[in-house]
């Protein structure tokens, strides 16, 4: 792989990333209301797998100190 691709690959990753976080962001908000800056922090800094989590237990959660646990 050059350097380029990789550089490709680490960008569709990361946009992945950040696609995920901007619809658990619309979800929350969707569900809870306003989201507190503190959490959309948590949630722009949350790993793939976190991410992954935190989307589906939107589904179930009462709250987003549930969600976030």
């Amino acid at each position: 792989m050059t350097i380029a691709e990789l550089h490709r690959a680490e960008g569709r990753v990361e946009g992945r990333v950040e696609g995920r976080a901007d619809t658990l962001v619309q979800l929350l908000t969707l569900k809870f209301g306003p989201v507190p800056e503190a959490v959309l922090t948590t949630v722009r800094n949350g790993s793939a797998d976190q991410l992954q989590t935190w989307t589906a237990r939107v589904l179930t959660a009462d709250s987003l100190d549930q969600l976030l646990r």
